[in-house]
């Protein structure tokens, strides 16, 4: 099991690592972060050992229209208040990591990350981002964030880890997140399903669900009608997929009004930050990947840095 130096207690074995070495250090990456220390930090000065049992978990949101951060601490409750900005734009994943960086700077002290991202995340790399902009395809953000935090970091669908903030682990649960656009996250029996993009499926009219319910639809039809949109939406899938509970979240479930089914609940979107410790804890969620990060030893030195804090 590979240590951080100076750690009190080890990190979970990554999921996948790959070896590198770089400026004479070594990074077992899959899916992880560092820091830089101008616009972009580069290292995080070494802090006391963090006593164990007591881990804090940054959490980190990428939305379309916004990107959000928590620190938490090892049973998930928040330690910080939530900290946002607005998402870049162009939302280059340069323009976007400068940003996030700025943003988790005052947050304070955290030995690990966990990033839920807007798009297909395979491996870390990001696969698809249809509300950011085109050059995040094949991006491996977890390895550049736990090169930037140095810190251990995994990264699942936005949609994923929100779910994970609010389902009960009982047959199969389905969330729904009304944003920039529609995430779409499945759960069996507390197991997730891996990057289902529904709203990128033809729905009505033409339009794919996400086009039918996102965030352009909302401004552009008003909340009245939109409201009767999601209830169609709602109504199309619960006879598909027979859900036995139906989450409907993301920053627009602020603006429902409609009568809900007593199987289909609006979650607070905060859960996409608190569902966030679900990615250390087992069983391991699919496709997730941590970036593990390590200061090379030399003889007489001690083991690993953690605690430290990110310098923007």
């Amino acid at each position: 099991m590979l240590l951080l130096e100076g750690a009190a207690d080890p990190l979970p074995l990554p999921y996948r690592t790959d070896r590198l070495t770089e400026g004479g250090r070594t990074f077992y990456a899959g899916a992880m972060t560092q820091r830089s220390s101008q616009a972009e930090p580069e290292t995080l000065p070494a802090k006391k050992a963090h006593r164990p049992g007591t881990v804090r978990t940054l959490a980190v949101d990428i939305g379309g229209t916004g990107l959000k951060a928590m620190v938490l601490d090892h049973q998930g409750s928040p330690l910080t208040d939530r900290a946002r900005v607005l998402t870049p734009r162009p939302a280059t994943p340069k323009a976007v990591l400068r940003a996030l960086l700025a943003l988790i700077a005052g947050l304070g002290e955290f030995e690990r990350v966990s990033v839920g991202f807007p798009g297909v995340v395979i491996d870390g790399v990001i696969r698809t981002a249809p509300n950011l902009h085109p050059s995040w395809r094949g991006h491996n953000l977890a390895r550049e964030l736990a090169q930037k935090t140095r810190r251990p970091t995994r990264v699942l669908n936005d949609a994923g880890v929100q779910g994970f903030g609010v389902v009960e682990g009982r047959g199969l649960e389905m969330l729904l997140t009304l944003g920039t656009g529609m995430g779409c996250a499945l759960f069996i029996d507390g197991k997730y399903v891996p990057n289902l993009e529904l709203a990128h499926h033809p729905f009505r009219h033409g339009k794919t669900y996400e086009e039918y319910v996102g965030g352009a639809a909302l401004a552009k039809v008003g909340k009245k009608k939109w409201n009767r949109r999601v209830e169609r939406v709602v109504a199309q899938v619960e006879p598909v997929w027979n859900p036995r509970q139906i989450y409907l979240g993301g920053g627009n479930a602020k603006h429902l009004k409609m009568k809900l089914p007593p199987h289909v609940k609006i979650t607070q979107n905060l859960a996409g930050l608190v569902g966030g410790i679900a990615l250390w804890e087992p069983p391991e969620p699919p496709d997730k990947t941590e970036v593990r990060v390590a200061e090379s030893t030399r003889p007489g030195r001690g083991r690993g840095r953690r605690g430290a804090r990110v310098k923007p």
